[in-house]
């Protein structure tokens, strides 16, 4: 699938996307945008590193089923901590680790993402992953940055320091800490222990950085449960994402009462 093909249906949506990024609405341009070459990895940051200077550019990965606030805030957080100079956020297309159950539509899950990283300069989309066919693996996505990417532009892996032990599992994981670091996100309250850190260094040599951020008891699933049984998304992802929940109809379950998904102006 094309980053654009979902353009039409993101300009179509009224008010609350174009409010929410700031009054007149740059989805029509962005959509126009998308009608030219597209982007090697995104629209915002295609360029980042050409003039020569240092760079940083973090990747967000994940499933964003649907995207959430505690997404935003944790890449946020990680933008300022570690000065990146952009976030690009990667809905993967089909996730390695998830097979085993159902995911929505790649194209609803990108638009969700275009629209909740909108209203910030310095995040963006990319539908790497998903334009690339078969299963969805870091290792590839990490290469393909990498290879478009001048060598001034770091890397930096966002992930939740409760996963980084998994990394194990990651197809070709040292080849992934041999091309960027790892920022490992923990909540308040969290403990990374000495023997967390030595179980990390028996795995191989992955420089990883750990960052405390703030505490949102979100997650996706809880999302869709919620959606699944009638209730509003309002303050737990943003306006135009739940907008586009409603509208597209997305999670909801049998009976669910259909405007309990929107968030009323």
């Amino acid at each position: 699938m094309r980053a654009g093909d979902e353009a039409a249906d993101l300009v179509a949506l009224p008010g609350a996307a174009c409010a929410e990024a700031g009054g007149a609405c740059p989805l029509a341009g962005w959509a126009a945008a998308a009608e030219g070459p597209a982007p090697a990895v995104s629209a915002r940051f295609d360029d980042l590193g050409a003039d020569g200077a240092p760079a940083r550019l973090g990747i967000m990965g994940g499933t964003f089923d649907p995207i959430h606030i505690g997404h935003l805030a944790c890449a946020e957080q990680a933008r300022e901590a570690f000065g990146l100079d952009a976030v690009v956020f990667i809905p993967t297309g089909i996730p390695a680790f998830k097979r085993d159950r159902a995911v929505t539509d790649a194209a609803d899950r990108l638009a969700m993402c275009r629209l909740a990283v909108l209203p910030n300069r310095h995040f963006d989309v990319s539908s790497l992953e998903i334009d690339r066919p078969g299963v969805t693996y870091a290792v590839d996505t990490v290469r393909a940055l990498r290879a478009h990417y001048p060598a001034n532009v770091e890397l930096f892996f966002i992930t939740g320091a409760d996963s980084i032990l998994s990394i194990a599992r990651w197809r070709e994981s040292a080849a992934i800490a041999s091309l960027t670091r790892f920022i490992a996100v923990t909540r308040p309250g969290y403990a990374v222990t000495d023997a967390f850190k030595a179980e990390l260094a028996s795995l191989g040599d992955y420089d990883v950085s750990y960052l405390e951020v703030t505490a949102l008891a979100i997650s996706s699933s809880m999302l869709r449960q919620r959606v699944h049984d009638g209730f509003s998304l309002r303050y737990l992802t943003t306006l135009p994402v739940c907008d586009y929940i409603y509208r597209r109809g997305l999670y909801r379950g049998p009976g669910a009462a259909p405007f309990a998904t929107a968030c009323p102006q």
